[in-house]
């Protein structure tokens, strides 16, 4: 646009516009007139985040904003991109395509990666998936090589890259990005369905990955409460605390409503071996140390688990590294010396004081024994 249009166009669309953000038009003026650049980004940015400027964004952004584009912070003009343009449809990937060029400097090279992962997130809905992950590969090479970067930038990164393994299946790859997202930004920043859409599917990430068998980050994480009762999926955020303490019993229990998720009704037969997995080792966790030689009976009869599957369970917890130690066939006895640790709810720490308080017991015990028999020896 002309610069000599600007005021007109200004005025015109301080006269369009909702009567709560009309004054924002005489500051731009006012700022614009002035050459004060990033006290007016910081306008727009206040402009745009107003619900009210979201029909006039785009009109701003390109016969306004693009006049002085080159002299305001660049990672800023990127977010201010991207606002203006959700009123695109079918042109919002070439529109952002251009907006990346124009960012792909050496001095913005965080606003660079910024533009291309959202980029990449519009091929992903587009379905162009492989367009995406070269994308993405390319925004996180560069971000490898920064040593700082703004957090908007890691945020959107991470989004992104968990959209993508989403759609692609790989529930842990989709599980470690979108923790390192919300790591990235704060949950009362994210609208309550967002909170309950991203809570939904850590949950049925972290249940049906093969790779995942410490729930801790997710069960210490604030976007769990968005699962909280009254909320419809209560039960999936109960099941995966059965997951943690091993409770067949209440899996047993939760298990009716799996089929109100075609995902993990399909894994029901894979859901039920993994908290078999974590029954097994409760049982090693809650016993002391010197009490973990357990026979398949003892196993069997305390985590519930049918005994002819007890043996393959115990192997299967040693080749994922869940346990340490070794097995005698002949005799039908595990004998563990370590067990994975994880993140401990209430009873469960309960039952550690109650072992640290028998250890203490025992000592004192041990003692007072050598005190009594060795009496000549310290006499001595």
């Amino acid at each position: 646009m002309d610069l000599d249009a600007i005021p007109d166009f200004l005025s015109e669309q301080r006269d369009q516009a909702p009567a709560d953000v009309q004054h924002f038009y005489l500051t731009f003026e006012d700022l614009w007139e002035r050459k004060l650049w990033h006290e007016l980004t910081n306008s727009l940015v206040d402009f745009f985040r107003s619900p009210e400027s979201s029909s006039q964004r785009l009109a701003v952004y390109n016969n306004f904003i693009l006049s002085f584009a080159d002299k305001i912070n660049q990672l800023k003009l990127v977010w201010l991109g991207l606002q203006a343009s959700t009123q695109y449809d079918q042109d919002r990937l070439k529109f952002l395509s251009t907006l990346a060029k124009k960012v792909d400097k050496p001095k913005s090279q965080d606003a660079y990666v910024y533009a291309i992962t959202e980029v990449a997130s519009v091929k992903l809905r587009l379905d162009d998936a492989e367009s995406a992950r070269k994308d993405l590969d390319r925004a996180e090479k560069l971000l490898d090589n920064f040593d700082s970067v703004e957090t908007v930038v890691h945020a959107s990164f991470y989004r992104v890259n968990a959209d993508y393994y989403q759609a692609k299946a790989e529930f842990a790859s989709y599980y470690k990005n979108a923790l390192l997202y919300l790591a990235c930004v704060e949950i009362a920043d994210m609208t309550r369905e967002e909170q309950e859409t991203r809570a939904y599917n850590l949950s049925i990430a972290a249940l049906v990955s093969d790779s995942i068998y410490n729930f801790g980050e997710l069960l210490l994480h604030p976007i769990l409460n968005a699962l909280q009762p009254p909320h419809p999926h209560s039960w999936l955020r109960d099941l995966l605390f059965a997951f943690n303490r091993g409770d067949l019993a209440a899996f047993d229990r939760l298990s009716n409503n799996l089929n109100k998720d075609p995902l993990l009704e399909s894994y029901k037969m894979f859901l039920y071996q993994k908290i078999s997995l974590a029954a097994l080792t409760e049982l090693v966790f809650r016993r002391p140390p010197h009490d973990r030689a357990m026979t398949f009976q003892t196993i069997s009869q305390e985590t519930k688990v049918k005994p002819d599957e007890i043996e393959h369970l115990i192997m299967k917890a040693l080749s994922l590294g869940l346990l340490r130690g070794k097995i005698d066939q002949v005799a039908e006895v595990a004998k563990i010396n370590w067990v994975q640790p994880k993140v401990l709810e209430r009873s469960q720490i309960e039952g550690m004081r109650v072992r640290l308080k028998e250890w203490d017991n025992n000592v004192n015990e041990l003692g007072h024994w050598i005190e009594g028999v060795g009496k000549d020896v310290w006499a001595a």
